[in-house]
């Protein structure tokens, strides 16, 4: 049901962004939106996972360095069935992870030297858990393309407002007027549904990645315990807004992003409370 569920969101965030290329410029601005948000995903496609770990300042370690997160890592991926991925940490004190890469074979996972200070082995198993089943389903290929559709659609709306204001679009005043207004409208509307399409995907992606990662270490309180201090830990300890890109929020496994009264319906993932009730409905054979 979660794959549909994700399917069903991409395709609604295709259909946008091709109606707001042929409201901007008929069915050549919806051959331009489709070329436009092809060229941004082999951008993504390729490079995302070195911007990511640039951005974050990830330095790569080896097994001699870190013996208990490389063991971990490898036996997880070895009971998943895929290829070890390269190993990162991050020298922050914030407790988070996330994984990177466009495939399982060219895949990264990355821990801040935080959470590897408040999680006992366990629990780290369950985040590593997650973070390989986000790989396993090339999930981070999935939500790379979702924000980048987003964001193309976000530009071409502010073209398209711009062009509408300033350009014209021929045709009776009457005719012109209709369409400005038209425009401008889709202009505003267009980017909150893409974003809030995007915000829909990460999290369905999410509760599948809990699930797979549940599985992987072979308990699901292992991972809820986890989320719980994790939890805490960001509360307590929130990522510096100078080291914080928001286009990277979905990435982590908890949220690093600051609440708000809209906390629930802008943000990249569902809530812990829902997320730690779910796994253990697991343990009760209610199952997510």
């Amino acid at each position: 049901m979660n794959y549909f569920k994700t399917f069903l969101l991409m395709l609604v965030l295709t259909v946008v962004l091709i109606a707001i290329g042929g409201a901007i410029g008929g069915q050549q601005g919806m051959i331009i939106a489709l070329i436009f948000a092809a060229v941004m995903n082999i951008g993504t496609y390729w490079f995302s996972d070195k911007l990511v770990l640039s951005m974050y300042h990830a330095v790569p370690v080896t097994e001699s360095q870190e013996p208990e997160l490389y063991s971990i890592v490898g036996n997880l991926a070895t009971r998943g069935n895929i290829p070890m991925p390269k190993v990162y940490i991050v020298e922050e004190d914030t407790p988070n992870a996330f994984a990177t890469g466009r495939n399982p074979n060219h895949a990264a996972v990355c821990v801040t030297t935080g959470i590897m200070r408040i999680l006992n082995a366990n629990e780290l198993s369950g985040v590593i858990g997650h973070e390989l089943t986000h790989v396993k389903n090339r999930d981070i290929l999935i939500s790379s393309i979702a924000a980048t559709i987003a964001g193309a659609i976000s530009m071409l709306a502010w073209m398209g407002e711009w062009a509408a204001i300033f350009g014209g679009f021929g045709g009776s005043s009457d005719d012109r007027e209709g369409n400005i207004v038209g425009i401008i409208i889709m202009a505003i509307l267009a980017p909150i549904v893409a974003t809030l399409i995007q915000l829909a995907i990460s999290r369905q992606r999410e509760y599948a990645a809990d699930k797979g990662g549940a599985r992987l270490s072979g308990n699901p309180m292992y991972l809820a315990s986890a989320l719980e201090k994790l939890e805490r830990g960001n509360e307590a300890e929130p990522m510096p807004a100078t080291q914080l890109n928001n286009a990277t929020a979905h990435m982590f496994i908890i949220n690093p992003l600051g609440g708000g009264m809209f906390k629930s319906l802008f943000s990249t993932h569902p809530s812990t409370e829902d997320r730690i009730a779910r796994l253990k409905s697991m343990v009760t054979g209610t199952g997510i």
